[in-house]
């Protein structure tokens, strides 16, 4: 079992089989030493979105819902990854992620939210989980879900 493997076992984190594309694009992409992952919806070990993940956040919402739904975002990025690469001790660095919720007008804490998804990296890469991030409300996501994660991940050659 890789280091990265038995660190996922330690958090209690399972890679579900990753989703296929719902569209004409690749969930992944290749470039030289760095590895681009599709956005990834928070679906759960059981394929499909919860409840309390979907719909708009608004100046009301909760914070946890949206936290969870960037972990599970970044769980199903690392399945993606393991699909690329078969093992996830392939990973030098992660470079970057990029988190988008689905909001009405405004939801101050989306920095907060999106640490739901740093939060698992950093934990299960240690220093090379320090990455550059963005995060953003924008209007709409498919399936209404409440966030999507893409990532850049640097990869032996």
């Amino acid at each position: 079992m890789s280091e990265t493997a038995k660190r996922l076992e330690e958090l209690g984190v399972i890679l579900p089989k990753p989703p296929a594309p719902a569209a004409n694009y690749g969930p992944f992409a290749r470039a030289g030493t760095l590895l681009f992952i599709s956005g990834q919806l928070p679906f759960g070990a059981d394929g499909k979105l919860a409840e309390r993940h979907t719909g708009k956040l608004t100046p009301e919402s909760a914070l946890d819902p949206a936290r969870e739904a960037a972990r599970l975002c970044v769980v199903n990025v690392l399945a993606q990854a393991r699909e690329a690469l078969g093992d996830l001790d392939c990973v030098t660095q992660v470079v970057r992620l990029g988190g988008f919720f689905n909001v009405t007008s405004s939801f101050d804490a989306l920095p907060q939210a999106m640490n739901g998804a740093s939060d698992l990296i950093a934990d299960l890469f240690g220093a090379k989980g320090r990455h550059a991030r963005n995060t953003v409300g924008v209007s709409h996501i498919p399936l209404n879900a409440l966030a999507v994660v893409e990532a850049v991940f640097e990869i032996k050659p």
